[in-house]
């Protein structure tokens, strides 16, 4: 597989692709900010294993460890100290699960105690408009109302383009739903007469407990525990939510147990897998990819419940050894 190929795997989208090709001289930086703000979910696996697709490829990885932004966003109720604890149990579940030994952890408040960084912040600044950060805002699940009532929020957004300013980034990597905070990096980038930096977009995936009345589309969330698989989950945990996850026949949109297999166990984990089917019902019989899944189950010839105990049986192979060092920790 070609480099560019390599990189554009398992992506939402590559901004830009042609931009991409010429990553592959020279030392070239990647970046990528964690909030930390809870439990780490499986989402984190894709990250670690593009990340280490990256350093293969040559980059420098940075993973930053977003103390202050989590502070900003009010997470964990902007107790500084378990932000430090949470950012933490993510750095090891991480490595826990197999991340590369040379990427590097930052943490923000390293960052924000360099001058430096908020005089770049401040460049930054003079070359945005209040109404462009205001587009930004969604970054951190956060509505133009909440900023007017706390101004902090609005300083996230010049933060996380400060962060790949700072950090020399060449490629910045996250899910589809910071898109806009690297667009305005981007747009901001060309106005300060900086190289732009490439974005590596991730997909997301969806609450196990499906879409929301009004919302097309609903992402696993740490806030909700039943919505996502947790890296600390238990053998039991893990039998009781993909049991119980929204997985309607036939729909592979916003159906999290095809997300599961499409974004992280036919990419990562698995090659095919054995559908353990009983004799009365056709027998056991294997997928060879993630292409023959998905038209297999459009077509309804994959029972939700055989698909289930399926990834089941996977995750609980890949979380439990992950689970086991957080939880002994």
């Amino acid at each position: 597989m070609e480099n560019v190929e390599i990189l554009k795997n398992n992506t939402s989208e590559v901004v830009t692709l042609e931009e991409s090709k010429d990553l592959f001289s020279g030392n070239r930086e990647a970046y990528i900010g964690f909030e930390p703000s809870g439990l780490p979910h499986i989402a984190i696996l894709i990250y670690v294993n593009k990340i280490n697709e990256l350093v293969k490829l040559g980059f420098r990885v940075k993973v930053l460890l977003a103390d202050w932004h989590a502070r900003v966003n009010d997470k964990l109720g902007g107790d500084i100290n378990l932000i430090r604890e949470s950012g933490e149990r993510l750095r090891k579940s991480m490595l826990y699960a197999g991340l590369n030994q040379d990427v590097q952890f930052i943490w923000a408040t390293d960052l924000v105690a360099n001058p430096d960084y908020w005089e770049l912040l401040l460049q930054i600044a003079k070359n945005s408009s209040l109404l462009r950060i205001r587009r930004a805002l969604p970054i951190m699940g956060r509505t133009e109302e909440d900023a007017d009532k706390d101004f902090s929020k609005y300083i996230y957004p010049l933060m996380q383009v400060t962060d790949v300013f700072y950090l020399n980034s060449d490629l910045a990597l996250g899910g589809t739903d910071q898109r806009h905070a690297y667009m305005l990096a981007r747009d901001i980038a060309e106005k300060m007469g900086r190289k732009k930096p490439v974005l590596l977009e991730m997909p997301l995936i969806s609450s196990l407990k499906g879409k929301g009345r009004m919302d097309d589309f609903k992402k696993m969330s740490k806030s909700d525990p039943e919505s996502a698989l947790f890296l600390t989950d238990t053998d039991n945990d893990i039998r009781r939510k993909i049991k119980n996850a929204f997985c309607p026949m036939g729909i592979v949109e916003n159906n999290p147990v095809i997300d599961i297999m499409k974004y992280l166990i036919f990419p990562y984990y698995a090659r095919e897998i054995e559908i353990k089917r009983s004799e009365s019902h056709g027998g056991p019989y294997t997928i060879h990819s993630f292409r023959e899944l998905e038209s297999k189950y459009l077509n309804s010839e994959v029972h939700p419940m055989d698909l289930k105990k399926a990834l089941t049986e996977i995750l609980i192979n890949v979380i439990l050894p992950i689970s086991n060092k957080l939880n002994s920790d």
